[in-house]
């Protein structure tokens, strides 16, 4: 039986994030399942850049 995994990105988050990549219409058409595989991984990729921004913003730490 199939187990739904708990995402770690917010549902505003993703939903922020694909409408910045241009393709939150067809999240909204077709739901999550209906995204193209590059546009996911343009997704996480751009998820990744913001969360290391703001790592960088932070400056060190000790």
């Amino acid at each position: 039986m199939g187990r739904r995994r708990r995402g770690i990105m917010s549902r505003h988050f993703k939903e922020e994030l694909a409408k910045e990549l241009g393709f939150y219409d067809v999240v909204q058409r077709e739901g999550w399942g209906g995204i193209k595989a590059k546009d996911a991984g343009n997704m996480v990729k751009r998820a990744v850049e913001l969360a290391q921004e703001q790592l960088a913003s932070r400056g060190p730490r000790g």
